[in-house]
């Protein structure tokens, strides 16, 4: 068992590749790379093996797709989801565009599949808890009657009614807040993207989250899974062509009351941040379920995460705890090189699945 240990808040965010940066040899002449700020972070997005005129045209390309999504999908600032929000709050039907129609439908499927440990539609809590911005809440406790009023009121993306491009709710409590899984779509569609312009090796990293296509030469990508009490890693992973590897932690939003940390991750079942969980990473071939399923697992906790991963249908996973103990999947601590003498996961097996009616 690993002891717990503060991380200073100085160093709560790590530049998007400081740790994967290290896990790798020098960069060949046919590398290029370009580094966007999109979706609270940053998103650098490395091509192996391609032309300058290919790579400037992705590049370019990938911008202008990842600034749009952005703008369209950011839950407090002016935008597609913003209006929406604002019809659904006045129970009127909102037409909105294909992309984020299909990624509302997308994450009602996996909120249902969590069990409601992953829900959207809680953005009224989110803003309640102050996450409801790029910068860390400084007001301390919110109003916990209104926290309470909320749970009752049981917004959920099941509530939601998605007809082609129309999007009406039967709660007037429900507020979209994409925050738990936009990274991961927003990472796939820019992958589809890339296939389909003809680059075969890339990978796009954001903020730690990581998309692969194909292999780095002749080696694949490899890439860091973050030690959440102090600067460093706890173990890599070598990803094959097509897998992403994300990871959900308490460690970098969060606010402080009377000792207490309240991290952003919000439990949509009883209103309050997670806890006792400070890190899960999920290995999977779709970023968008494995962003998902990350935000899930912490919200489930040590007791329900097997059954809940099992349903989603992701197999490998790592959870570190609190008291720095570390429980892995088989997948998973199959695929784990761990670092700098950090002590292997226990390994979980997981339950046979019994997913809901979605």
């Amino acid at each position: 068992m690993r002891g717990p240990r503060l991380s200073l808040p100085g160093l709560a965010v790590l530049s998007a590749l400081a740790l994967f940066g290290t896990l790798r040899a020098a960069e060949p002449e046919s590398e290029a790379r370009t580094t966007l700020y999109v979706f609270g972070t940053l998103v650098e997005i490395v091509l192996y093996g391609v032309d300058h005129q290919t790579a400037e045209s992705a590049f370019s390309t990938l911008s202008h797709d990842l600034r749009k999504m952005h703008a369209e999908w950011h839950a407090w600032q002016p935008g597609a989801l913003g209006t929406l929000n604002a019809a659904l709050a006045e129970g009127r039907t909102a037409e909105v565009g294909d992309r984020l129609a299909d990624v509302l439908r997308e994450g009602s499927e996996l909120s249902c599949l969590s069990h409601g440990t992953f829900d959207p539609a809680i953005g009224r809590l989110i803003a309640l808890w102050g996450f409801h911005s790029d910068t860390p809440p400084e007001d301390g406790l919110p109003d916990l009657a209104q926290v309470d009023a909320l749970v009752r009121a049981q917004p959920r993306m099941a509530d939601l009614t998605i007809d082609g491009r129309r999007v009406s709710s039967a709660n007037r409590a429900v507020q979209l807040d994409l925050g738990g899984y936009a990274k991961g779509a927003a990472m796939d569609l820019s992958a589809d993207r890339l296939r389909a312009m003809g680059v075969e090796n890339a990978v796009l990293n954001s903020g730690g989250d990581v998309n692969v296509i194909g292999t780095h030469g002749d080696r694949p990508w490899r890439v860091a899974i973050r030690d959440p009490f102090q600067w460093g890693a706890v173990a890599a992973v070598s990803l094959r062509p097509g897998e992403t590897l994300y990871t959900s932690g308490n460690y970098e939003r969060f606010f402080e009351h009377d000792g207490t940390r309240f991290a952003h991750i919000v439990d949509p079942r009883d209103g309050w941040p997670v806890r006792n969980v400070v890190s899960v990473s999920v290995l999977d071939d779709n970023g968008t379920r494995a962003d998902a399923a990350a935000t899930a697992l912490s919200v489930a906790g040590r007791k329900d995460w097997p059954q809940v991963a099992a349903d989603m249908g992701v197999t490998a996973v790592l959870m570190i705890a609190d008291d720095g103990s570390m429980l892995a999947t088989p997948a998973m601590g199959a695929r784990l090189e761990m670092i700098g003498g950090t002590p292997a996961p226990d390994i979980v097996t997981l339950p046979a699945p019994v997913p809901p009616d979605c």
